[in-house]
């Protein structure tokens, strides 16, 4: 069974995207099948559905960081919190707390 720290080193975003998308496509259709009795799409077995499950987890955490990469790459840019805020779609105050949580958790996590 799969979990996402096994995975990180494995998978880029992209690479993590691609097959999540390709599990997640194969569930919905397999889904929508027996609906409309339609035979020969198989649904996920267990060992899949856990690693789509882990696959959704390690793109979260993927986006996060990738995220606040982008956010210390709009600052030294010289980008405004207000606006990196706005490009978040929340206020200044939220963005710098969320930056600032996130470096906090790296510098922790450096420390181990």
């Amino acid at each position: 069974m799969p979990a996402p720290d096994d995975l990180e080193y494995e998978y880029t975003l992209l690479t993590a995207v691609a097959r999540y998308d390709i599990l997640r496509t194969r569930d919905a259709l397999a889904s929508a099948s027996s609906y409309v009795d339609q035979p020969g799409l198989l649904p996920l077995s267990d060992e899949e559905a856990l690693e789509l499950l882990a696959l959704g987890e390690l793109i979260a955490r993927k986006a996060t960081c990738g995220r606040q990469l982008d956010v210390r790459t709009a600052r030294k840019a010289g980008a405004s919190w207000a606006q990196i805020g706005q490009s978040l779609g929340c206020t200044k105050q939220a963005a710098w707390e969320s930056h600032a949580k996130w470096l906090d958790e790296e510098v922790w996590t450096q420390k181990k």
